[in-house]
């Protein structure tokens, strides 16, 4: 049947029925429509939550664990931006109190109510901590829903904010245990927790979990290092202690050894040989200065010891022993005929001393005219024998003493001032025996058990009174003062107990005030006396007063003393 055959009814039927299937078509295309923009829009949804997540994960990444903190700041604000959130609180336990978790970080929005200044969660929340640090994700829709065991908790929710829904994730890493807590609290709406979000939150917290197992693990490795850098400090400390130590006890022992004739303890003496010891190893002049008796040549040996130069005998003048015509020839020697009864050629002792040490002892009594020569060897090192124009080119280090205030003499014109300044390059100063009475006992027993060889004497012991004696004693004669008075006392002693008389106090004093000069002849005559004026060889008086026998001459002769003198001034 065509369509000019059908009857109008049945064509408006028709068209109905089209109209019909077209309505339909047009609502399951809107249907699909309204699907794919729902898609669509949890596609983006999707997205912008994979690249928050990317995002804060990259961010992390290599980040500086000093750096950490803020960027978690950073990241919490981000994360209740994009989700809609109030709150977002870091919690994280207390090293050494476990179960104790602390407020650390926190963003919320403004004017929401600040948190306690040390928030801790189970005073505020310990329902939801103990779920928590348990491993449990605590998810709380609306308030009502909490047990009636978690009063306590719904009561804080409510207080801080009025919280109405929250979120809490535990914070691990791997399989280790619980260290932290992430909480997100919405204020403005109650809120169903779909699975996708709760996991969505589960990642976010998985990414601060790491940031904080690498800051820890940072944290604790600087720890350990710091630890280690202060125990490594304090082993330097105790290696840089124990090496002054060291050092100390072997420059006690190397002192005691290599001054074995230098007996010593006090602080005085302990800088003389510290001196002694700095300018050793140089080739400078030294001037030794001191009064009579306080060892001084026995200083200048030990000089000489410790010097470059030790290989080679040190080579001694006396310039008060030697008369002023014999002097030059001494030091610079002479040619056959120089002069009458030079019936030889002698070498002098500056010859003798090349490549080792002259020791010109009493240099202040050097003669004004011979003082200008001895200036020229030290300048130049270079002299001329009595009798000869051929220059001499010698290597020596000059060793000078004297116990005369050489700075007077100078200014007196006694001593050549550029002389002095040619020798004073090194002046080391040697207290008087009354300066350091501390190493009076030292020194006695040195010279009772030097004395017990030599006069085949034991001594066990000297009493209390008479050591303080000894050390309350002024000593004028210093040193050698004191080896004279121990060994008139060995003499004397019959026991082996020593008991020492001292000279008169008064008289002492008057001696140390200008009549040192009578004293020592007093004991030079006492000892000759002893020896029957013998004065060399073995039990001379040379030996028992410890002197050369050129220098116990050269005093005898200084302080008038012959054998027919008995008579002494008192």
């Amino acid at each position: 049947m065509n369509r000019s055959s059908q009857t109008r009814p049945q064509l408006l039927l028709e068209i109905e029925a089209i109209g019909t299937r077209l309505d339909v078509a047009q609502q399951r295309l809107q249907e699909a429509n309204e699907r794919l923009v729902a898609l669509e829009e949890s596609l983006e949804e999707r997205l912008k939550s994979e690249t928050l997540l990317v995002s804060m994960s990259a961010r992390f990444v290599n980040l500086p664990a000093d750096q950490i903190d803020s960027e978690i700041e950073d990241a919490q604000r981000r994360i209740c931006e994009f989700l809609d959130f109030d709150r977002c609180s870091l919690w994280q336990i207390v090293k050494g109190e476990p179960g104790m978790l602390l407020l650390t970080h926190l963003h919320q929005i403004p004017g929401s109510p600040p948190p306690a200044e040390r928030m801790i969660a189970r005073d505020f929340f310990p329902w939801s901590a103990h779920k928590a640090l348990g491993g449990e994700t605590v998810t709380i829709s609306k308030m009502t829903d909490l047990p009636p065991e978690a009063d306590r908790d719904r009561e804080a929710y409510l207080k801080y904010g009025g919280t109405k829904s929250a979120v809490l994730v535990p914070l691990s890493v791997g399989e280790g245990p619980v260290f932290g807590v992430l909480s997100f609290g919405v204020m403005h709406e109650e809120r169903d927790w779909s699975e996708t979000v709760v996991k969505k939150l589960m990642h976010i917290a998985q990414v601060f979990a790491n940031a904080l197992a690498r800051k820890q693990a940072d944290t604790e490795r600087k720890r350990m290092e710091g630890q280690l850098l202060e125990h490594l400090r304090e082993i330097e400390e105790l290696r840089q202690r124990l090496e002054s130590e060291n050092i100390y006890l072997r420059e006690e022992v190397r002192l005691l050894v290599e001054h074995a004739n230098i007996v010593g303890q006090s602080a005085a003496m302990k800088k003389v040989l510290t001196e002694a010891e700095q300018v050793a190893g140089t080739d400078s002049t030294v001037l030794l200065l001191g009064e009579t008796g306080t060892g001084k040549e026995l200083l200048a040996r030990a000089i000489h010891r410790m010097s470059l130069r030790k290989n080679r005998s040190m080579v001694t003048v006396n310039c008060a022993s030697l008369p002023p015509t014999l002097i030059e020839s001494e030091l610079f020697g002479r040619e056959k005929g120089a002069y009458t009864g030079a019936m030889t050629r002698m070498t002098g002792r500056f010859e003798i001393a090349d490549g080792s040490t002259l020791f010109l002892d009493e240099i202040g009594e050097l003669p004004i005219d011979l003082q200008s020569k001895l200036l020229r060897v030290l300048a130049e090192g270079c002299f001329e024998r009595l009798g000869s124009t051929a220059p001499l080119h010698v290597d020596v280090r000059i060793i000078a003493a004297t116990n005369r205030d050489i700075e007077q003499e100078v200014k007196d014109g006694k001593f050549r001032q550029d002389l002095f300044y040619r020798l004073n390059v090194f002046p080391i100063v040697i207290p008087p025996l009354r300066e350091r009475p501390e190493d009076i006992p030292l020194l006695v027993r040195a010279v009772v058990k030097e004395f017990q060889k030599k006069m085949g004497k034991e001594i066990e012991s000297i009493p209390k009174k008479t050591m303080q004696a000894l050390q309350s004693y002024s000593w004028p004669g210093n040193v050698r003062e004191l080896r004279n008075v121990i060994e008139h006392a060995m003499i004397l002693n019959k026991g082996k107990t020593l008991y020492v008389d001292l000279p008169n106090r008064a008289s002492s004093e008057t001696v140390a005030a200008g009549n040192l000069e009578n004293m020592e002849r007093r004991h030079i005559v006492a000892v000759l006396e002893k020896t029957g004026w013998r004065v060399s060889g073995l039990g001379g008086a040379a030996e028992v007063l410890g002197l050369k026998r050129t220098t116990l001459e050269a005093k005898m002769k200084k302080l008038g003393i012959r054998r027919s003198n008995k008579s002494m001034p008192k």
